[in-house]
């Protein structure tokens, strides 16, 4: 795995779908795709993990979105990082 994209969404249920849209179309494909929900009350987690499979979907308590990034990057595989707010 080369690169991690690593997303931390908050109540991005309606507009997660263009993001991960975006990564699918890209010609580059040694990445993986980390989702990390920060305490969303829409369901992101569950939307993601239903409709893209091939992402990994963590959850966690709201802490802001460096903390979402922060738990992305001990969750990840690749040799380079990269983020995707």
């Amino acid at each position: 795995m080369k690169v991690s994209v690593i997303i931390p969404a908050y109540n991005a249920k309606l507009t997660i779908d263009e993001t991960l849209s975006s990564l699918s179309q890209q010609i580059f494909r040694d990445f993986e795709v980390i989702v990390v929900d920060d305490g969303s009350t829409d369901g992101t987690a569950d939307y993601v993990r239903e409709g893209y499979p091939e992402v990994r979907v963590f959850k966690q308590d709201n802490a802001g979105p460096a903390s979402a990034r922060n738990y992305g990057v001990t969750q990840s595989k690749g040799e380079w990082l990269a983020f995707l707010d």
